[in-house]
């Protein structure tokens, strides 16, 4: 493991749970067609949205990637805690990432162009969507091309384009939370770009009073098909989506303390407590015995 290449604690079988209500196999198998059916139709009308003018191809994307969590029988509540204005340069938008859900969320409200590993373009179906939807992928597994990717995401901002990124660097289970890594938000000095804090959470429940929704956790080595079939059983999901105030991204302190005042904004003050009692549980686990009674 690396800075450039983090991995989560989160397994399937530790932390991809429900507790809720299950469907019948029969409206989850129904759901489950119907969702790949609207990802399917979304990967055709790429080149005929391409277009469009900016504003309708913007609506459409918005309402088409509103309607994938539904069809898989997720509801969606969106929560705007600034205007939604588009800036004058480009913006960087920042999420926690627990869930391939979480693409489409972020789309829903802000759609841009995603930062994603280089296999996600191997997926059935959503792979090719991404390619086709401007994704850019990039290398995780070689530090020498971070420098690359950063440039990259940095030329991106400056010609205007919306850059949406899950700066974790991996998947989590939705209880906790890793680092955000501060590579990207140099990409955002340098283009002096604005960066756009959003929270994702799921709960059991429409108000969001229930309890986490482990069936979305898309994390360790878990299939994908695996995950798809997880979701549509699990009935009562809803997914919330809270659209932060706008973060500046000045020089000032640097792309870590930009990255820090991201992350406390996305985890908030009690999921932030949360995330580092999780985070040193993890380093007492993973510390060797020895070290532990010293």
């Amino acid at each position: 493991m690396t800075g450039w290449l983090p991995v989560a604690p989160c397994t399937p079988a530790g932390c991809a749970r429900h507790t809720g209500a299950v469907r019948a196999p029969l409206p989850a198998a129904l759901l489950l067609l119907s969702g790949c059916a609207l990802v399917l139709l979304g990967v055709a009308c790429v080149p005929l949205v391409r277009l469009l003018g900016a504003g309708p191809r913007r609506r459409l994307t918005r309402r088409w990637a509103r309607a994938v969590p539904q069809a898989f029988g997720v509801r969606v509540r969106v929560r705007l805690h600034a205007p939604d204005r588009t800036p004058d340069g480009g913006e960087l938008v920042v999420a926690n990432h627990i869930s391939w859900l979480d693409i489409p969320l972020v789309a829903s409200v802000l759609p841009g162009r995603t930062v994603a590993k280089r296999e996600i373009r191997c997926w059935p179906l959503l792979g090719s969507l991404a390619a086709r939807g401007g994704t850019l992928f990039i290398d995780r597994d070689r530090l020498r091309a971070l420098p690359a990717a950063v440039r990259e995401i940095a030329t991106a901002l400056r010609s205007g384009s919306r850059v949406v990124v899950f700066p974790e660097g991996s998947t989590w289970c939705g209880r906790g939370g890793g680092a955000f890594r501060p590579a990207v938000f140099q990409a955002a000095i340098d283009a002096g770009a604005t960066v756009r804090p959003v929270r994702i959470t799921y709960r059991t429940d429409p108000h969001g009073s229930g309890p986490t929704a482990g069936a979305v956790a898309f994390v360790g080595a878990d299939p994908l098909a695996a995950s798809l079939w997880r979701v549509v059983r699990a009935a009562g999901l809803t997914a919330h989506v809270d659209v932060l105030a706008p973060i500046p991204a000045d020089a000032e302190g640097g792309r870590r303390a930009l990255a820090r005042r991201a992350r406390a904004a996305v985890l908030g003050p009690g999921e932030l407590l949360q995330a580092r009692q999780t985070a040193v549980a993890s380093d007492r686990a993973n510390r060797p015995a020895e070290s532990v009674h010293h």
